[in-house]
């Protein structure tokens, strides 16, 4: 499973502007960084109502990365 193509598929869907969609991976042993940044004007959508939607994509991520047995931090800038 490719999970940047997974944090960049679920921002897609959320954002207005999903061409401005980019994901960095940073990959050190186990541990996953992956660093999502979107438009300025739909970085409140992904963040949400004190930040529920960054909790929640947080949460998938994690659970996409225990599937491999990796440990995955989420950043969005």
């Amino acid at each position: 499973m490719d999970l940047k193509q997974v944090l960049a598929d679920i921002a897609r869907a959320i954002v207005d502007n999903p061409d401005a969609v980019t994901v960095e991976e940073t990959v050190e042993g186990n541990d996953v960084t992956l660093v999502l940044r979107v438009a300025d004007d739909d970085t409140g959508m992904v963040i949400g109502r004190k930040g529920r939607i960054a909790r929640a994509i947080r949460s998938l991520m994690k659970a996409a990365g225990n599937t491999e047995g990796k440990k995955v931090n989420v950043e969005i800038e």
